[in-house]
């Protein structure tokens, strides 16, 4: 019997691990979106809390696995190195992209892993929000919104001339104060982890939902584990896996281009990782009996969802990530960018749900500005 080859077990362990994701996101009605919508509209931030711990919880593990050598965060990308923490800012790409997917989350119906979830779910609308943004993705990728997004890079700051060597919020903070980088790590980690945590735990209804906190434990170890597969499982001198964790707006693309060109394509961990998450909602909507075929209302329905999934795919590339891939795993890694683009997206999505109160873009935009 021949060995499985390094490609093949990351792979395997990626679906495996997107399986739990999946399940996961299913039964505990995990939903970043969701959370921000409770938030607003309604004035419960138990799921918000519940995306907050789950930041808490990756951050803790990947730094944990970083300190212990396990895997190397600051590795180069073009070594095989995560793409969070290099020395170009590219704050315009994570803005601009922030506020498109958030925005764009709130008429599609959700963020690119709930799509997935509602996929295996028996949501038909989700197919199209799938379909619609993984093509759009791969056309800021390489396709011809790529020309737009390559010029939006030429604004990015270069960190290097400021004596950076990259863009993680541990080596700022030590170039600031005049210090070794890895002597403020732990000191870091635990501020970030702690601050978030005792935000979580001080709403009583928070502490009360048990369903939420095991939800949010369980995803936020899925992102060091996902790190752990790609950085530890994926190692190879002569092909090392890129390092990644979970994210799914290019992987969705990704996975739309190998279903298409399957036999002359490899798999990664990032499709694994969208077809476990499938798979995983599916299994956990049929134990528990949820599962159920959903359709457009409507022409406006359907339009609202596929103007969402466009904005979600351009935005999501821009930004390098959507609420799972810079929300959680860029924020793991204490990337400065990582924290930008997740702040625009919570902002695009306050005025994405502001606008369908409003029925307008720009009274969206009074209304939230109003409000803050």
């Amino acid at each position: 019997m021949e060995d499985m080859s390094v490609a093949t077990l990351v792979a395997t362990a990626g679906f495996a691990a997107g399986i739990l994701f999946g399940a996961t996101a299913n039964k505990t009605n995990f939903c970043t979106m969701g959370g921000v919508s409770d938030m607003i509209l309604m004035g419960d931030t138990t799921r918000f809390r519940a995306w907050m711990l789950a930041i808490a919880v990756a951050i803790l593990g990947t730094q944990a696995l970083h300190m212990l050598e396990l895997i190397d965060l600051t590795r180069a990308p073009a070594d095989g190195g995560a793409i969070y923490l290099t020395s170009s800012l590219g704050w315009p790409g994570a803005i601009v992209g922030g506020l498109l997917f958030g925005y764009g989350m709130t008429r599609a119906g959700g963020c690119g892993n709930k799509t997935l979830v509602r996929i295996g779910g028996g949501n038909l609308k989700s197919i199209v929000v799938f379909m619609i943004m993984g093509v759009t993705a791969y056309m800021t990728l390489r396709g011809l919104i790529g020309l737009a997004r390559i010029e939006l890079e030429a604004f990015n700051t270069d960190l290097t001339a400021f004596g950076l060597e990259s863009q993680s919020m541990v080596e700022i903070l030590a170039a600031f104060i005049g210090t070794e980088t890895e002597s403020l790590r732990l000191g870091v980690t635990l501020a970030f982890a702690v601050a978030i945590a005792a935000y979580c735990f001080k709403n009583e209804e928070f502490r009360g939902s048990f369903q939420d906190i095991i939800g949010a434990l369980i995803i936020g170890l899925l992102i060091p584990v996902g790190w752990y597969i790609t950085g530890v499982l994926g190692a190879d001198e002569f092909e090392p896996t890129q390092m990644f964790s979970f994210t799914f707006v290019a992987p969705s693309a990704e996975s739309i281009q190998y279903l298409m060109t399957f036999t002359g394509a490899s798999i990664n961990f990032g499709i694994a990782a969208v077809g476990g998450v499938i798979v995983g909602s599916f299994l956990m909507a049929v134990a528990t009996k949820s599962f159920h075929i959903e359709a457009f209302n409507g022409a406006d329905d359907m339009k609202s969802h596929m103007v969402g999934a466009i904005m979600m795919g351009i935005g999501g590339v821009l930004a390098l990530g959507c609420t799972i891939g810079q929300g959680l795993t860029g924020m793991s890694t204490l990337a400065l960018g990582s924290l930008i683009a997740l702040a625009s997206i919570i902002v695009g999505a306050i005025w994405g749900l502001k606008a369908l109160e409003e029925d307008s873009v720009m009274g969206g935009l009074k209304a939230m500005i109003s409000r803050s």
